[in-house]
């Protein structure tokens, strides 16, 4: 009898998704073998999140067939998606802080859930198996940020899990919780389970997936085995030839003070906030400080505290001579701060406002308002070279900002930011979510910013991005922030201890000139 071949888990043929104004798909085809790590590579905009939503259910392609162990399927919605094993974990994570584990879990599978001791003795069991041990019975707000990414991901292998989507997986882990994530999914794997997994970080793409395949422009253009591969010839298999991918930067170290933060300690009035405790912070004119740090540590605490939005008593902040811990943001705007928030829509930018008017709104101390009256055609120019100038893929200045890809949106937010020449830059995950292209090109203008000599403060849970800018380095835990250090001479191991609250290698050191380099691909 001759043997028929196994057919793929997934099979897409010819997915097609128009969107007013946006082809997000176009005529895309795939396979995803059973027991397969499958790479979903591309640029911000290049249809990869509506790929996904379409395999999960979440959104009806236009054209197109899907196939599941051969056999064409309809997948109705996420329920249906769930029933027949395809499993999702969002970049952002979806939990209740005041539920238990096992209740988030409950409400997830509606139905499927059962009996609520049961279902807390399979997650307990579970997760224990995959090396994800996590307490059934503790309330999600009192969980790390790595502990709710293992609820989430349990939450899909409590199932009869076949295929497991993950975006952007690794996103808001220390490099030891990303060691124990990819063991966990290659002993699925090892299992039968199919993985596609989304990721910027072509070292971990080359570390951990068997294939992987590239989106540009809504289309299939190319595909790889990571391993046979190094991340430059995959970076350009994602943005072509002609876009710079890689570089190195000379570490520099200032010397004069330009944000000195002294013994600050602050209150947070949200419940699941985090106080800041003794925390000392000095940023230099001509240099970029790099703070890493599992989210939850206090970083929004410090943020808030540093643009204004939280007021901090005197005598504990000083910028430009000025002790600005009672000013206002517009006052500190004033003086020459400039600010990225960590989150795009409703902090840097309106989603309802256009691009023109989200222009305004921190770059009206540049000219573009005079006497209380707007001079828009400044503002539609800054608005333009905005556009320009960092490559932001829009209809035009008058798209709304809720138009634009998440990257193509910070893209806009970091160059409205920079462009004003501020004397200190705060920014919080300056490239999150955006494709390697796009992350050189912001590091790039933040370099640049640096040599003019600007004082950069970088807020960020990637480690490999701060060791690429960053002139000096350390990070936050619990609202405590380690002594800070030269980056040449830390570690990723060091930087990964700290950031789970172990200062003990820390040792405060001078600011001193250096000439050594540090760099990395993403």
């Amino acid at each position: 009898m001759p043997q028929h071949p196994i057919p793929p888990r997934l099979t897409l043929r010819g997915i097609t998704k128009q969107y007013p104004g946006c082809l997000a798909n176009d005529d895309i085809h795939l396979n995803i073998a059973a027991a397969e790590i499958h790479a979903l590579l591309g640029e911000n905009g290049a249809g990869k999140s509506t790929l996904m939503k379409v395999i999960y259910g979440l959104v009806k392609p236009d054209r197109g067939e899907i196939l599941w162990d051969g056999l064409p399927l309809d997948v109705k919605d996420p329920a249906h998606a769930r029933k027949l094993g395809i499993g999702m974990v969002f970049q952002h994570f979806s939990l209740f802080d005041t539920l238990t584990v096992t209740e988030n879990i409950a409400l997830a599978l509606g139905d499927d859930a059962g009996d609520i001791p049961a279902l807390a003795s399979r997650i307990r069991s579970v997760s224990e198996k995959y090396g994800m041990a996590i307490n059934p019975d503790r309330q999600v707000h009192t969980l790390s940020v790595g502990e709710r990414q293992r609820v989430e991901i349990v939450r899909c292998l409590v199932q009869d899990i076949k295929l497991l989507i993950l975006d952007e997986p690794t996103s808001v882990l220390t490099p030891q919780e990303v060691d124990t994530l990819f063991v966990t999914l290659r002993q699925l794997a090892s299992e039968g389970c199919s993985i596609l997994f989304i990721s910027h970080k072509l070292n971990e793409v080359k570390a951990l997936c068997h294939r992987a395949t590239v989106l540009r422009g809504g289309r299939v253009s190319g595909a790889c085995i990571p391993a046979e591969e190094d991340t430059l010839s995959m970076a350009r298999l994602m943005v072509g030839e002609n876009t710079p991918v890689s570089t190195t930067y000379p570490k520099v170290l200032g010397t004069t003070p330009t944000l000195t933060v002294s013994n600050l300690n602050l209150h947070s009035h949200d419940a699941f906030g985090v106080h800041l405790k003794q925390l000392n912070l000095q940023v230099n004119a001509g240099e970029i400080v790099g703070i890493a740090g599992v989210a939850g540590n206090g970083q929004e605490e410090l943020l808030a505290a540093l643009s204004g939005e939280t007021r901090a008593s005197a005598g504990h902040i000083q910028f430009a001579d000025t002790d600005i811990g009672p000013l206002t943001p517009d006052r500190r705007r004033a003086l020459g701060l400039a600010f990225v928030p960590e989150e795009r829509l409703g902090r840097g930018a309106v989603p309802e406002m256009s691009l023109t008017e989200n222009a305004l709104l921190t770059g009206f101390l540049t000219g573009l308002v005079k006497r209380g009256m707007v001079a828009w055609k400044k503002t539609e120019a800054f608005a333009d070279q905005i556009i320009a100038d960092y490559k932001v893929k829009t209809a035009g200045r008058h798209a709304q900002a809720d138009s634009l890809s998440g990257g193509n949106l910070q893209k806009f937010i970091i160059g409205r930011e920079i462009m004003q020449k501020p004397r200190l830059l705060i920014a919080a995950h300056p490239t999150w979510g955006v494709d390697i292209g796009a992350a050189t090109a912001i590091h790039k203008a933040l370099i640049e910013l640096r040599d003019q000599g600007a004082a950069i403060l970088v807020v960020s849970e990637d480690i490999d991005e701060l060791f690429l800018i960053s002139d000096r380095i350390g990070a936050i835990c619990d609202g405590r922030l380690s002594p800070l250090k030269p980056t040449p001479e830390s570690s990723i191991a060091e930087l990964g201890r700290q950031m789970a609250g172990d200062f003990s290698d820390a040792a405060t050191i001078s600011p001193r000139p250096t000439t050594s380099r540090a760099g990395s691909l993403h």
